[in-house]
């Protein structure tokens, strides 16, 4: 192999290369479950998600019930929700992982997936909420906790909801089942 060849796979194969890759959908990202696991969003690929931004000290925390419902009764379609909380509003989510993991399961009964908590907006957002903010078509920072993406199965963003949208809205409802019907 000629020396420029075997210099150029080493750059493409190194860890910065494939970070400097631009992502193109929510399966290039690799997070972190509320476990502290490295969970690649890949796994997710062919099911359709809703992405939700959660707080366990918020007028709109009450949502993890809509939540929890959606969640059962699409789950055996391809659907998933993962949330994941952040305590960038107001000090809304205070609590650490294991806090916040005890309390979406005593409270509501959350069986979806939960990641660790996160910063969602500002200085210091993580990567993958730049990508839904900034890079998705689905422009605008987060507004409050319980924002909602929709996301096909593909990646791609289809439609964002604010905190004010319930996750059993028809809107949202309608849009899930017609990107279900989609697969």
């Amino acid at each position: 192999m000629k020396r420029a060849a075997f210099l150029a796979l080493l750059f493409w194969a190194s860890p910065a290369a494939a970070e400097s890759r631009m992502p193109e959908s929510v399966h290039d990202f690799t997070m972190t479950t509320i476990d502290g696991e490295e969970r690649p969003l890949s796994v997710y690929s062919g099911k359709a998600l809703l992405v939700v931004n959660v707080a366990s000290k918020c007028g709109f925390t009450p949502q993890y019930a809509s939540l929890q419902k959606l969640y059962s009764n699409y789950k055996d379609r391809g659907f998933e929700i993962l949330a994941f909380p952040s305590n960038d509003f107001m000090g809304q989510e205070p609590g650490s992982d294991a806090e916040i993991k005890e309390f979406c399961s005593m409270n509501y009964g959350a069986t979806f997936p939960l990641f660790a908590k996160i910063k969602v907006k500002g200085k210091g957002a993580h990567p993958f909420y730049k990508f839904l903010t900034e890079g998705s078509g689905h422009d605008g920072p987060i507004g409050w906790n319980f924002n909602k993406f929709l996301i096909a199965p593909d990646g791609k963003v289809v439609a964002r909801y604010g905190a004010t949208t319930d996750p059993l809205s028809t809107e949202l409802v309608s849009k899930l089942e017609s990107v279900l019907a989609s697969r």
